[in-house]
C-alpha cells in the first residue's frame, strides 16, 4: 500500500546537485519567537535527541547492531472489520506482543502507527477524507475501531516496565481539522459513548470525545503506553510549503494548528509531524512534478518554525516521522525504482556543525524516524533485491555504495556516525526502561487462517505494513526461498471503460515452487498515485501452477479520464517482505 501525498512541497527551482549542497538554518535577524520550544518529555522518554526508522518483525537485533538506534516503527492497519487487520496477522493480536519482545530484546522503543480507521469498512466511494469521516460516524465500525483499539493497549499493557509508543491515526487528524469549524475539534461528529462500549461511557459523540476515549483506554489498560498524536502540517487547509508562506503566515497557520489540537480536551504525550511521504526524486521522475519538490535553506526554516509555534501553542515535543531515506551522495542513488534522490537525510545528519539538528531541537523535536512511505521509494535495505549497486553517477553523486542497502548504505553510517560522536542533549525527560520482558507462551508466529479481501480502498495513505505471519527471524530484512520465481501479468474486460461503470481485472499469478503468498492488484493515474487497491492474504501456490484472483472496480463517476495502470505486488502474508512487483502489468483507459 502506498501513501498518497497530501500536500506538494515546493523548493526554489535549483538543479539537484546545488539543492544538495545548500546549508543554512533560519535566515539572520529571523527568530522563530522568543520562547524555546515548550514542553515537558513524557516520562521515560531520551533525554538526548532519537534517530529511528520502520523495521520489520524481526529485525530488531540487526538493527540494534548497525547503531543503538532509540526507535523502530512498524504500521497497524487494514481495517478492524475487514478480516485483514493486524489483530489478525498473528491470533487475538499477538503480533503486537512479538514485536514488543523483539525490541525490548534488544534495547529499542517499539513504535506502533495505529492507521485504521481509513481502511475499515465502509468507507466512502468519495475519496479518502470522506471514507475517514464517514467511518468516524458509523456504529458497527466504531464498535470495531474501540475493539481493536482496546485489543492493542491490552498487548501492549501486557509490558508493565517497558515504554511503547502508539503513534495513533496518521492524516484522520488533518482531515478532521478541515471539516472542522472555528479550528475545533468538537464539531465533528464520531461515534464514541454512543456506542455502548462500557470504558467509553459518558463521552461525547464527537471527535474531543474520541480524542478522550483513546486516553482513557491507555489509562485503563496501558499506563506504560506513550500517546502520539499526529499534526498534518495541511490541516489548516493552507500548505505551508506549497503556497511559500512568509513568517507571520505561517506562525499564524501553526497556531491554528496548535488551537485545533486544544479544543480536543485531551491529554496526548507527544506530537508526531512529517516532512514528506516519499523522495524528492520519486515525485520528480514518477510524478513528473520537476525540481520544486525539493527542500531548500528556506523551506527546512519554514518547516522548522511551524514546528516551534506549534510546540508553543499545545506545549508539546515533536517526533518527525517517515522521513524519505534517499540522499544526493552515493552512486546508488540514480533516480530509479528503490533509488530516488531526496537531501533531507544529509540535511539533517551529513551536517558537522550540527547546526541544522540544533535549530530542530529548538523547535522542539526529540526524535527522527525514518522509513519510506510507499514502494519504490528508497529503502535503507535491499528492498530491490539487486545487491550492491554503483551506476553512472546524476547530479553530482559520486560516493560508491558501502553495502546492498539501495541507498548505498548513506542512512546507517550516518546514525551509526551520529551515535559516535554523542546524542546531542535534550532538556527535561529520564532514560528509558530497557528491561527484558518474560517469553510469550506461543512461540512462533504461524499464520492460522486466511482472512477474507478487505474492500478496496479508493487512496490508500499506508506504507506497506512490514507486518509478517511467519516465525520473525534476527535479519533486517528476508530472502526469497532459493530459487522461487514468479510471474504476473493482467488482462481487464475492456481496454476502454466509461465513468461510472465498471471494469474487471484479471491478475494471472504463478510461483515456480509451492509457495503461500499475499496477492496485491493496484491501479493507478498517470500521475502515479494510487486510485483503487484489493488484495488476497494467504494464499497458497502449487509448483508452476498459475492462479487468477479477479476483482471487479466500480469506476467513479468523477474520475479523470485518461490511461490507468495495473499493479501486481507478491508479498510474503501479512504484508511482508516484497518477492515481486510487476509496474505496468496493463493499461487502459477511463473516458
Amino acid at each position: 500500500m502506498t501513501r498518497t501525498p497530501k500536500f506538494f512541497w515546493r523548493a526554489a527551482l535549483l538543479g539537484l546537485a546545488a539543492v544538495a549542497v545548500t546549508i543554512g538554518a533560519f535566515r539572520p535577524g529571523e527568530s522563530v519567537s522568543e520562547a524555546d520550544a515548550a514542553g515537558t518529555l513524557p516520562q521515560g522518554w531520551p533525554t538526548t535527541l532519537q534517530v529511528g526508522m520502520m523495521d520489520s518483525p524481526g529485525g530488531a537485533a540487526a538493527m540494534r547492531a548497525t547503531a543503538p538506534y532509540g526507535f523502530r516503527y512498524q504500521y497497524l492497519a487494514a481495517g478492524v472489520n475487514t478480516g485483514n487487520g493486524w489483530a489478525n496477522w498473528n491470533p487475538n493480536g499477538q503480533f503486537v506482543t512479538y514485536y514488543i519482545e523483539d525490541s525490548v530484546a534488544a534495547s529499542i522503543t517499539p513504535v506502533f502507527t495505529y492507521y485504521q480507521i481509513f481502511m475499515s469498512l465502509p468507507g466512502s466511494s468519495g475519496g479518502e477524507m470522506e471514507a475517514v469521516l464517514a467511518n468516524l460516524q458509523n456504529a458497527s465500525t466504531m464498535v470495531a475501531y474501540w475493539n481493536d483499539l482496546k485489543l492493542f493497549f491490552q498487548r501492549a499493557g501486557a509490558f508493565p516496565d517497558n515504554k511503547v509508543v502508539l503513534h495513533v491515526e496518521p492524516d484522520m487528524w488533518g482531515y478532521v481539522h478541515q471539516r472542522a469549524t472555528g479550528d475545533n475539534a468538537t464539531t465533528v461528529g464520531a461515534r464514541v459513548g454512543g456506542t455502548g462500549i462500557a470504558e467509553l461511557a459518558g463521552l461525547p459523540d464527537n471527535m474531543g470525545g474520541f480524542a478522550k476515549a483513546v486516553v482513557r483506554l491507555r489509562d485503563t489498560y496501558a499506563p506504560n503506553v506513550v500517546l502520539g498524536y499526529h499534526m498534518s502540517i495541511w490541516g489548516t487547509g493552507v500548505d505551508i510549503q506549497w503556497s511559500q508562506t512568509d513568517n507571520p503566515t505561517t506562525d499564524a497557520l501553526a497556531t491554528r494548528a496548535g488551537n485545533f489540537y486544544n479544543s480536543l480536551g485531551a491529554n496526548f504525550d507527544i506530537t508526531f509531524a512529517e516532512f514528506s511521504d516519499r523522495d524528492s526524486g520519486f515525485k520528480q521522475v514518477i510524478n513528473g512534478l520537476g525540481t520544486a519538490l525539493w527542500f531548500d535553506a528556506e523551506d527546512f526554516a519554514r518547516h522548522a518554525r511551524f514546528l516551534k509555534t506549534f510546540s508553543n501553542t499545545v506545549q508539546k515535543r515533536v517526533v518527525l516521522w517517515q522521513i524519505p531515506l534517499g540522499n544526493t551522495k552515493m552512486l546508488a542513488m540514480n533516480n530509479t525504482w528503490n533509488h530516488f534522490q531526496d537531501n533531507r537525510a544529509e540535511w539533517l545528519f551529513d551536517d558537522p556543525s550540527r547546526s541544522h539538528l540544533s535549530t530542530y531541537i529548538d523547535a522542539g523535536v526529540v526524535a527522527f524516524l525514518f522509513g519510506r512511505g510507499a514502494d519504490g521509494a528508497t529503502c535503507a535495505c535491499d528492498a530491490a533485491y539487486d545487491g550492491v549497486t554503483n551506476p553512472a553517477p546524476i547530479n553530482g553523486n559520486t560516493s560508491p555504495s558501502l553495502n546492498a542497502d539501495d541507498d548505498g548504505g548513506f542512512f546507517k553510517q550516518k546514525a551509526a556516525a551520529y551515535y559516535a560522536q554523542g546524542a546531542m542533549p535534550l532538556s527535561g525527560g529520564s532514560p528509558p526502561s530497557t528491561s527484558t520482558p518474560a517469553p510469550s507462551t506461543t512461540a512462533t508466529m504461524t499464520p492460522t487462517n486466511t482472512p477474507t479481501p478487505a474492500t478496496p480502498t479508493a487512496t490508500a495513505t499506508v506504507a506497506t505494513p512490514t507486518a509478517t505471519t511467519t516465525t520473525p527471524t534476527a535479519t533486517a530484512t528476508a530472502t526469497p526461498a532459493a530459487g522461487l520465481a514468479w510471474t504476473t501479468s493482467a488482462t481487464t474486460s475492456a481496454a476502454t471503460v466509461d465513468r461510472g461503470t465498471s471494469i474487471t481485472i484479471a491478475a494471472n499469478v504463478r510461483a515456480s515452487q509451492a509457495a503461500l503468498a499475499l496477492v496485491d492488484v493496484e491501479v493507478y493515474n498517470t500521475d502515479g498515485e494510487k486510485i483503487y487497491q484489493r488484495y488476497w492474504d494467504g494464499q497458497s501456490f502449487k509448483k508452476n501452477r498459475t492462479r487468477t484472483f479477479r476483482t471487479t472496480w466500480q469506476v467513479p463517476a468523477n474520475l479523470a479520464p485518461g490511461v490507468y495502470t495495473v499493479k501486481i505486488g507478491v508479498f510474503n502474508p501479512g504484508w511482508g517482505v516484497m518477492h515481486h512487483w510487476n509496474n505496468g502489468a496493463r493499461t487502459f483507459t477511463v473516458r
